[in-house]
């Protein structure tokens, strides 16, 4: 799959550099699997105070050029950003059956935070970001990925969730947990039930997790990447559960910067 988008990161080679930001792969390995990331950052803002760091945990599509774009959007705003690989050097899925599979195995398990730690530990080995002030952002998968993450009790100040599952916090999760929840839906996402969707907000709010909850109009699942309409049309399955919304994806945009902005002004930025 390429997404519409997929220009912003297209033809990076493995360590190369648009403008000031630089970017490159990262090999790695977690519990015998051999990973990929991608990191990008604007070296000239690397050189004095190190500025914060955004780790970016993929769709169920797995690190494609949409994720790499949006790392080179967050290091373009002055932020050192880490897609991590949650499936495997070069695994990408490019039909739903497949995605669903990759993505199946980690619902529900430890393992989800666990491979999601190995990215942030990557991250973080960089030394070019502030280890106190990371934040994670997630799309899909990704966002309920970042959510476990955080109930792990990951050194995070806040995660962004767009348009991720649900997952409630229990009183022991939410002990653990050091961050601020943004949590960004579909209005109309076929995925998130309203039974669900109230108890996963009764959780977070019985366990005083400090969140913001935000839903957008019309905006039906996975509504920040332009390539899901594509995506749709050649699986008549997903027509009506998936879909592209520009001011959502414009809105939900702005809505993290704002959050950004709070949360490293508050640790210290």
């Amino acid at each position: 799959m390429k997404p519409l988008i997929a220009t912003l990161a297209a033809g990076l080679a493995a360590t190369s550099s648009l403008a000031s930001v630089v970017t490159r792969d990262v090999d790695y390995e977690h519990d015998g699997v051999k990973l990929r990331g991608f990191l990008a950052y604007d070296d000239a803002k690397t050189k004095g105070a190190k500025p914060p760091g955004i780790l970016i945990v993929h769709e169920w599509w797995g690190l494609n050029d949409y994720v790499k774009g949006r790392a080179v959007q967050l290091a373009k705003m002055g932020y050192v950003a880490f897609a991590l690989d949650m499936y495997g050097k070069g695994v990408v899925a490019t039909d739903p059956q497949t995605a669903g599979g990759l993505a199946g195995q980690f619902y529900g398990k430890p393992l989800m935070a666990q491979r999601a730690q190995a990215g942030l530990d990557q991250l973080l080995a960089t030394g070019l970001a502030d280890p106190a002030r990371i934040a994670a952002i997630g799309y899909c998968f990704g966002g309920s990925t970042v959510q476990a993450l955080a109930y792990s009790g990951a050194p995070l100040v806040g995660i962004v969730s767009f348009h991720g599952g649900l997952i409630p916090a229990t009183p022991e999760s939410a002990a653990r947990n050091k961050a601020k929840f943004l949590i960004c839906n579909g209005g109309i996402d076929p995925s998130v039930k309203p039974e669900q969707l109230d108890a996963y907000l009764k959780s977070l709010n019985d366990t005083k997790i400090d969140y913001r909850f935000v839903q957008y109009a019309g905006a039906l699942h996975a509504f920040t990447n332009p390539a899901v309409d594509a995506i749709a049309q050649a699986n008549p399955g997903m027509k009506g559960f998936v879909g592209y919304s520009p001011s959502a994806d414009k809105r939900s945009w702005e809505d993290m910067k704002a959050f950004f902005a709070e949360l490293f002004v508050s640790s210290g930025s």
